[in-house]
């Protein structure tokens, strides 16, 4: 199932399920289920079976080309995302092989569309792209054993880590450089966990203005999902909605000689598979 934030011109935002012949609204359908996505993650084992239902029984209220698609999870409560996690990035960055997982987090702010614009700031030039794969948390959770870290999913989504290199690597802590407004765009949608076939045989690829310049798969994953999910859990309580990105393959602009930078107008396009497409154009700072 595919789970979308959505508004129509003039709307507030609401949630619906994505079928062949575009959207159906779930609250116009069913009143009394949640109308935001962390509430309805937070309470799907009581909405999923009849969700199901409508995607079985019902046509599409809106098609995909007359709404806006905002982030599938607005405002999450975290974002946590992991460096030095593919085998070829750590090449290209010039560092050892990680023995432990190297996190940081992602202000909630950072958070922006799948095919909204992405600012290039006034105070750097030195914008970066990082195609990544998003873990959608589904239960509230502590010290989840590797064994069991698969239940506390919900789905998955396709994520751009923007960073602000200068700022990023400014301090030994990365936060600011990551947490500019608008360097977090996610989507185009949560796929739900069952209808991933393998999450680690997942191809990811980055288009900047058509090149590629990442491509890879989820199988290069140095720490896997649930390897994740187990270490950050020993340190924070994992809640419905929060985001994990798993870490970004070789061929970032910084890594090129020279470095590339995203410049004004660029578009940027990360797809993965059987999860979807993100693409957002970089504009100056308003």
């Amino acid at each position: 199932m595919r789970l979308v934030t959505f508004e129509r011109k003039g709307g507030e935002p609401r949630v619906g399920t994505v079928t062949a012949g575009g959207i159906i609204d779930i609250a116009t359908h069913i009143p009394e289920a949640p109308h935001d996505m962390l509430s309805l993650i937070a309470q799907w084992d009581e909405w999923r079976a009849p969700i199901e239902a409508l995607l079985k029984n019902t046509p599409a209220d809106v098609t995909l080309d007359v709404v806006t698609l905002l982030s599938p999870v607005p405002r999450p409560g975290k974002i946590m995302a992991i460096g030095l996690n593919y085998a070829d990035h750590v090449a290209e960055s010039g560092m050892e092989k990680p023995g432990d997982q190297l996190w940081f987090a992602k202000m909630s702010t950072s958070v922006t569309g799948p095919y909204s614009d992405v600012e290039l700031p006034r105070v750097s030039d030195k914008l970066d792209y990082e195609a990544e794969l998003a873990v959608v948390i589904g239960r509230r959770c502590r010290h989840v054993a590797q064994e069991d870290a698969t239940s506390v999913v919900f789905g998955y989504c396709v994520a751009n880590d923007i960073s602000v290199r200068d700022w990023q690597l400014r301090t030994s802590q990365f936060t600011l450089g990551k947490s500019f407004d608008t360097h977090a765009p996610l989507g185009p949608w949560i796929v739900t966990k069952e209808d991933v076939t393998d999450v680690h045989q997942l191809g990811v690829r980055l288009f900047v203005n058509g090149e590629k310049r990442q491509s890879s798969s989820t199988d290069q994953l140095i720490f896997d999902i649930p390897a994740q999910i187990a270490h950050l859990s020993q340190v924070m309580t994992l809640e419905p909605g929060d985001v994990l990105l798993t870490g970004t393959p070789g061929g970032v602009g910084a890594a090129h000689k020279p470095p590339i930078w995203l410049r004004d107008g660029d578009i940027v396009r990360v797809e993965i598979d059987e999860i979807g497409a993100i693409v957002n154009r970089i504009v100056n700072e308003r």
